[in-house]
């Protein structure tokens, strides 16, 4: 009799030290956030493993200089699609009422009109010198798609960041899953018959197209999607409205969009330049290693970033505290990418080899040192996130300057000192990745000090 009250008093104070845990582990689980995580990253997902499932038949049908091609075409879309909405598509979560958000979106789209024309007589007048300049003399003639691609990136991130206002994560989930499916079926099926860099240059382009189309069709059939009516009729007779709302968010061209374009020039630096001192060649390993290296932040970065925006709006509107809010969203991000990014590091070259094919263990030696710097990048997303609300964009593009400058000097370290692809990338990892943590503790600095105020 004793013996079962001692069992029953030890169940007891074990059940009282699991029910805590057990309770957090449910609140956990019905918090809205982790919900909305949850729904984001399993479209990202869906879409990241059908891009990685089609990847080693994709590797075995285009040749790295192929892949080379198409690295160096979206290394120059990259710099200039920042500037065709001049970031203020981002600025369409933030207004309380969608009178002045449908009216950000307008602004938006305006200006996307306006820079596509710009970049396409840029390109007409000099697209051969630069060509010639980034040794890409083939793809010349396709460079003119990038004003199109322009323009489908900026309808895409309009549409997309009004589905974040909206809340509507799951559109945005399965959207992402059905493009990527579409995408990659036709890469691979035209593989088959014309494995030209010119074909993955056309569907890179249109893909963003496909992308903007999906999203405004999944808007315009769901009520919740929509803008109120009543409050948009009730504000529109203010013919100032864009106006007003532009200057408000001047902060954005001025600031956000710089940042944004010299942070994608820095991020293009290394394939533009081991196609220029090099050739298409070292490109496209670095293209492949960028791409497997960057799922892991495509996967779960982005879904926190999309999701922790809202919610850290609001945070700040209700006076919470931020910098615990960020602090544990980053740990979750260095607990959850740890294993992969370090499987690579370890792995890099025997792994590449074995599922992209030979040609590209090269690859793979890229990806190892690559894993260590896009780690390092994967953990910032929700500082990044947390920069638009404290209002601290201008920081962020004089911290984006340093980043570049920093970077250029060490991959020109390795081209003109060492004369070596892989010890550039060496160099330029290593940099990088000491850059993005002292952007980590200066950002949380920063938040800090927000809150004091």
């Amino acid at each position: 009799m004793a013996r079962s009250v001692r069992i029953l008093c030890y169940v007891h104070q074990n059940q009282r030290r699991i029910n805590p845990l057990r309770h957090k582990f449910n609140k956990l689980t019905r918090s809205t956030f982790v919900r909305n995580v949850t729904i984001v990253a399993s479209g990202t997902a869906g879409a990241q493993v059908i891009t990685m499932a089609f990847t080693p038949i994709i590797t075995r049908l285009y040749d790295p200089e192929t892949f080379g091609l198409l690295g160096t075409f979206m290394a120059i879309l990259a710099i200039f699609t920042p500037i065709a909405a001049l970031t203020y598509p981002v600025a369409i979560v933030l207004p309380k009422s969608d009178a002045d958000a449908v009216n950000l979106a307008k602004l938006s789209v305006g200006f996307a009109f306006g820079a596509a024309g710009i970049v396409a007589l840029v390109i007409f007048f000099f697209g051969d010198g630069i060509a010639q300049h980034l040794n890409v003399q083939s793809i010349a003639g396709f460079l003119l798609l990038i004003p199109l691609a322009m323009l489908f990136s900026a309808f895409h991130q309009i549409l997309q960041q009004w589905l974040i206002r909206k809340k509507q994560f799951k559109i945005t989930a399965r959207i992402a899953v059905v493009q990527s499916l579409l995408i990659n079926l036709t890469k691979a099926g035209l593989g088959w018959l014309y494995p030209f860099a010119a074909v993955l240059i056309v569907l890179s382009t249109f893909g963003n197209a496909l992308h903007a189309m999906l999203l405004l069709l999944s808007i315009r059939t769901q009520p919740m999607a929509l803008p109120v009516r009543d409050e948009i009729d009730k504000r529109s007779s203010r013919p100032s409205n864009i106006k007003t709302l532009a200057k408000r968010h001047r902060d954005f061209p001025l600031y956000r969009a710089p940042q944004v374009m010299i942070n994608a020039f820095s991020q293009s630096l290394p394939i533009l330049m081991l196609a220029s001192f090099f050739d298409p060649v070292a490109a496209g390993f670095y293209t492949l290693g960028k791409m497997v290296m960057g799922i892991p932040s495509a996967l779960i970065g982005k879904a926190v970033g999309d999701v922790f925006y809202p919610r850290i709006t609001e945070a700040a509107s209700n006076k919470e505290n931020l910098s615990k809010l960020i602090v544990k969203a980053t740990l979750a991000l260095a607990a959850v990418g740890f294993t992969p990014f370090m499987v690579v590091i370890i792995f890099g070259p025997s792994l590449f080899a074995f599922v992209f094919g030979a040609e590209w263990v090269e690859a793979g030696e890229y990806a190892s040192w690559l894993a260590l710097w896009l780690y390092t990048m994967f953990l910032t997303n929700a500082c990044a996130t947390a920069v638009i609300v404290i209002e601290q964009q201008k920081f962020d593009l004089i911290f984006a300057i340093y980043k570049v400058i920093a970077r250029s000097v060490s991959l020109l370290i390795g081209f003109l000192y060492f004369g070596d692809d892989y010890i550039s990338i060496v160099i330029f990892s290593i940099v990088s990745a000491i850059i993005n943590i002292k952007f980590l503790f200066i950002v949380i600095y920063k938040v800090k000090k927000y809150e004091k105020r």
